[in-house]
């Protein structure tokens, strides 16, 4: 655990740590999400795709404040997860969620910044994400790195998924070769 993060951060790192999560978001990813939200203007919609123990929620959210003009939907699919996300003391501009990443899309509306950190919406569904995306709206996905335990099927996903962010002709991408790799992509404004 990172000794300089914002109150947000650490408690829910605290409560990863706690509960035995390790999936949660790398620091370097967040630092990351903190700045893109810091630059959003007023009224824009956030989604997360994966909220897990709330870290990622958490970098966002302190990338806002104190600004309270903006909507963050965070997407948990499994109830235990999000459970220890749920913990948290969210502002009301936090709209946590237990369901399906492919759902939310579906139904939430198009978005500036989309975190791309579940399955679904990243390994299954990229269209859709990309599809949520307002013209000149951010996705970063991570996990671009290939880690060497994963099974030969998420290497071919990881590599499909690469592809596509940086070859679609609605995005304008670039790879950051930190934490678990991540690509930062801006969907075009036409």
């Amino acid at each position: 655990m990172e000794t300089d993060v914002p109150p947000l951060v650490a408690a829910a790192q605290n409560r990863a740590r706690t509960a035995g999560f390790s999936l949660s978001c790398d620091p370097a990813v967040g630092r990351l999400l903190a700045v893109l939200a810091a630059h959003l203007p007023a009224g824009s919609q956030v989604l997360e795709l994966g909220t897990g123990a709330g870290a990622g929620t958490a970098w966002l959210v302190s990338g806002l404040l104190p600004r309270t003009d903006v909507r963050v939907i965070t997407v948990e699919r499994d109830a235990r997860t999000a459970a220890l996300a749920a913990q948290a003391d969210w502002p009301g501009f936090v709209q946590p969620q237990v369901g399906d990443a492919l759902d939310a899309l579906a139904e939430a509306g198009r978005f500036d910044l989309i975190f791309a950190d579940a399955p679904g919406g990243k390994w299954d569904g990229l269209d859709r994400t990309i599809a949520a995306l307002r013209p000149r709206g951010l996705l970063l996905v991570d996990d671009m790195t290939p880690a060497p335990g994963w099974p030969a099927e998420q290497h071919t996903r990881q590599a499909e998924v690469r592809r596509t962010l940086l070859t679609s002709p609605l995005l304008v991408s670039a790879e950051l070769p930190y934490g678990s790799g991540m690509i930062l992509a801006t969907r075009c404004a036409n």
